[in-house]
């Protein structure tokens, strides 16, 4: 099979990996990541944290020549033509005879379903979900901010459930164990807000506590309770607003972030809204991450994410690296 390098480029860290057909030669190499193609001098910057990633795994595998590299990078869908540079400016890097970039949320969306139509919601701290339909439709839903949207999201979970707690310690609001599990992680409820920007990201110090939001709605409590249904509620509307976008019939959704991890709680309810679609959605467990949608968009330009790849390819294949002569045994 062909060997490719498959890039996941985020704004904190860049990911890499050289397959070797069906297996990775090495394991990922990653470094710091980029500010975004968008940004003042985003290609740049990307194109550094993609060369500090790839090439030391080029130098541990020197008989190994990809056919192909694709970078999935944080901005690229906001900035083609950064995309485009970004791709000219690799092929003359790198020992490949092609080179794709596209966003993120493609490569992530192609892992996640392994190259199918569909949609992927993404839950950690935020929310956001990408369709890509049988003819390349694409559509972004959510993904705003925890000031303006990621409904459902970590943080939105966790700052629901801390209002919620500070309303039953004024007595505004009904008594909740909310109070209780946030006086455990974060102590006195007069200090909550300096608790929540001492490390200078109040949306991630937030989601830190959506576990025990969730914890406490198994437990009984109804506020709880009500906070994870209508976070599912929200994941659900925005799943279906993509779903609408792109439309068909029978689509694939896939579900993956760290958020998967409060289980039935919140999954059970966000079933029940996609079963309600008058379309069929079908659920199932995420295929891989974006390192393999990445090598399945580097090797394969048959997928529906093509309209939203930017390729560039080599007038000719680089020159095959001459095989080591082999020095015959000494006759004794």
């Amino acid at each position: 099979m062909t060997a490719a390098v498959a890039v996941d480029l985020g704004k904190t860290g860049c990911r890499a990996v050289l397959w070797d057909g069906a297996d990775p030669a090495h394991g990922v190499h990653e470094v710091p990541g980029a500010p975004g193609l968008a940004a003042d001098g985003g290609v740049e910057a990307a194109r550094t944290a993609v060369l500090a990633a790839v090439l030391p795994l080029l130098e541990r595998a020197p008989s190994l020549r990809p056919a192909a590299v694709c970078v999935g990078a944080a901005g690229a869908a906001a900035a083609p033509r950064a995309a485009r540079d970004l791709a000219d400016l690799l092929l003359g890097d790198l020992p490949a005879d092609e080179v794709a970039v596209t966003s993120d949320a493609v490569t992530a969306h192609a892992g996640a379903l392994g190259g199918r139509p569909g949609v992927v919601l993404a839950i950690g701290t935020g929310s956001v979900a990408v369709g890509i339909g049988d003819d390349g439709a694409y559509a972004r839903v959510g993904g705003w901010g925890p000031w303006l949207g990621d409904e459902g999201g970590g943080a939105w979970i966790g700052a629901a459930g801390l209002r919620a707690a500070l309303r039953a310690h004024d007595g505004r609001g009904p008594d909740t164990a909310l109070l209780a599990a946030a006086i455990e992680r974060f102590g006195d409820p007069d200090r909550l807000p300096v608790a929540l920007g001492r490390d200078g990201n109040p949306a991630r110090t937030a989601a830190s506590f959506a576990p025990d939001v969730a914890r406490t709605a198994t437990a009984g409590d109804s506020t709880a309770s009500a906070i994870i249904r209508d976070a599912a509620t929200a994941l659900g509307e925005t799943v279906l607003a993509a779903a609408r976008r792109i439309g068909g019939d029978g689509l694939h959704v896939a579900v993956t972030g760290g958020l998967t991890g409060l289980g039935e709680p919140l999954l059970g309810p966000l079933r029940s809204t996609l079963a309600a679609f008058p379309r069929a959605l079908l659920l199932r467990p995420s295929l891989g991450d974006p390192l393999d949608g990445s090598r399945l968009l580097a090797l394969d330009a048959r997928t529906p994410h093509e309209p939203h790849v930017v390729r560039v390819r080599r007038a000719a294949p680089l020159p095959t690296a001459p095989t080591p002569p082999v020095t015959p045994p000494a006759v004794a």
